[in-house]
């Protein structure tokens, strides 16, 4: 410092950097109010009468299962290529030549 001191008033920055939040209890003296309308009529949620078309809904439950399970194949396979990248990237920025696996067929 250039020979100047900062001298530091404990009573004014008590006074300027403490706020006192008041805190009210909830009590059930004021209860909430209900609303101003009444609820709607629970039949507009109600099932028909018709019957359910099981068939159809067997067949969107495989269908779906079916996607399921190719989105996990392709997410497994993805993760895999992934990995498999990051090990032929690492061995790369090694330096080394033989990175690569060359693939070797039999006659």
């Amino acid at each position: 410092m250039s020979g100047r001191q900062i001298r530091h008033d404990p009573s004014t920055a008590a006074a300027n950097d403490q706020k006192i939040i008041p805190f009210r209890p909830r009590t059930s003296a004021h209860p909430p109010k209900p609303p101003a309308e009444p609820a709607n009529d629970l039949a507009d949620y109600e099932q028909s009468r018709e019957p359910d078309d099981y068939r159809h809904r067997m067949m969107m439950n495989i269908a779906a299962g079916i996607f399921t399970i190719a989105l996990t194949g392709f997410g497994v396979w993805l993760a895999m290529s992934i990995a498999d990248l990051r090990k032929t990237t690492d061995c790369l920025l090694v330096g080394r030549r033989d990175c690569a696996e060359i693939p070797i067929h039999h006659r």
